[in-house]
Parts: structure tokens; sequence; C-alpha cells
């Protein structure tokens, strides 16, 4: 699927959405409260960490576990009719009209290491669709949000509107992934001749790197075995903030597997182009 036909499916065919609730953005920020209170406590100190990967190295931490069991928490009291996906414990009704979508620790690597470029993604779908998300540092105080149409950051140096940069051609962009060993061999390939021709390739942000393009500090990111907890909370920031998410075939729904955020078409079009190559 081409790009210009993802961008038909995902925005022109559907009927415009209703604005999101105002009380859904103000309990956004509740719930990255009650996340911050759990997590901080266990950043940069001595504490268990467990393997969820027999084959590789999968951590989680005390950390992890804490904040979403208090993020649940609070949803369950405010909408206990509302589904919950989330990393660390079991779904609540996926399949219901609203769904909160929790990625409590994004970045839990960084987190052991005692690096401050890991983020509490929270998220809304609603009828299948993310709707509002937001990436909260609680250690920096940053903020990212977004509602599909809008994104805003709010954090030091003060709240401003988020906006994509230009960039219409790979040999001027910068361009992110979190980790080469993620990718699969043949995919490994791939993200080397984007990392080739880009101007400046690196690594090792997780969420970070999705923030800072809607920022237009990045141009774009590509990233391999994604769960949606990793990539939803994240879409209506990069939309609201005028970027483009898709898989690596052009798909608008990118909730399994393999992503690529832009912020300028153009070059959202040559990222593909050279993925498919």
């Amino acid at each position: 699927m081409k790009l210009d036909d993802a961008v038909r499916q995902s925005d022109r065919s559907d009927p415009p959405s209703e604005p999101i609730s105002p009380a859904y953005e103000a309990f956004l920020g509740r719930l990255a409260d009650v996340a911050a209170a759990a997590i901080l406590p266990h950043f940069r100190s001595t504490g268990r960490v467990d393997n969820k990967d027999s084959a590789g190295f999968d951590p989680v931490t005390e950390a992890d576990r804490a904040a979403e069991m208090a993020i649940r928490a609070v949803i369950a009291a405010e909408y206990p009719e509302h589904g919950i996906i989330g990393e660390e414990h079991a779904d609540k009704a996926p399949d219901a009209e609203a769904v909160w979508v929790i990625d409590p620790i994004d970045g839990t690597r960084s987190f052991i290491a005692g690096i401050p470029i890991w983020g509490v993604l929270i998220g809304l779908m609603e009828r299948g669709k993310p709707r509002l998300g937001m990436m909260a540092q609680p250690f920096t105080g940053e903020r990212y949000i977004g509602a599909g149409q809008s994104a805003r950051y709010e954090g030091p140096g003060g709240p401003r509107t988020l906006r994509t940069r230009p960039c219409a051609a790979i040999e001027e962009a910068v361009v992110f992934t979190t980790a080469p060993d993620l990718f699969s061999a043949a995919e490994a390939q791939s993200w080397q001749r984007i990392a080739a021709a880009a101007r400046l390739a690196r690594y090792g942000t997780d969420c970070y790197a999705y923030c800072m393009v809607a920022a237009g500090s990045v141009d774009a990111v590509v990233e391999a075995g994604l769960k949606p907890h990793d990539i939803l909370p994240l879409i209506p920031i990069l939309e609201g903030a005028g970027g483009i998410v898709t898989d690596w075939q052009g798909n608008p729904d990118p909730r399994e597997g393999n992503v690529v955020a832009s912020g300028d078409a153009r070059l959202h079009e040559q990222i593909l182009a050279i993925l498919a190559g």
C-alpha cells in the first residue's frame, strides 16, 4: 500500500472524529502523576530486575509492575466500564468502546542503567482507534501530549505546541532506531540502507525518539517487533504534531510489529521505498 492510499484509508474515508473529552485529558495527567509516584523511588536505586525472555533479555522491574497497577487502579475506580491493555498485567475488556493502553516504563533497559531516556506511555483508544496519548518522563518533568489534531509539550522551558519539521530528502534526515540487535537479519539490512542514506543515524532512545519527531528535532524513527503498548499511545502525539505513522508497507495501523514514524510525508515515502527495496 502506498502512503497516499494509507492516508486516504486512515483519514479521508472515515467521518471526522469528535473532539476528545477535556475530562480525559485531565485524567491522563492524573494517571501520569500516580505512575511517577510509583516509579521514582526505584529510579537509580538498587532493585530486583527480572528477565521475561528465556531466549534473550527482556527486563522488568518492581517499578514497572507497581506503576501499571497504580494506573489500573485509578482507571478502574473512575471508569470501571473501560478496557485496559498493559505490558505487565493481563488485558481487561480489550474490545470495549474505550480502552486505555499502558506501558508503565518504555525503555526499561535505560531505566535500570540510570539513564533518563525512558518514559511512561499512556493512551486512550475509542472504537479501536488511538485518540489520546501521553509520554511522561517523571524524572525530568516532561510530558508530550497529543489528541490527534494537536500536540503539546509541558515541562522545563515552559509549555509549547509540538510541530514536526520539514525534511524532503533522506539525505537531510536524522533517523533513529532503538537498537540494531532488535531487528531480524533481513530487517537489519533494510535499516542499514536507511542509516547509510541518512545524514545521521542514532540509537537507544525508545519512546523519546518518537517525541523528538513530534518536537521537530528528529525526522524519522524506524523500528521492528513493537507491541501495541509500545506505539499506540505515541500515535496521537505524532499525528497531532503533523507526523505520519505506518507500518513498513505503508498501512496506517502499525500496532503490531514494524513501524515507521516521520515528520514529513515526502521523507516517509522515501523510507518506505527503501524498506521495500
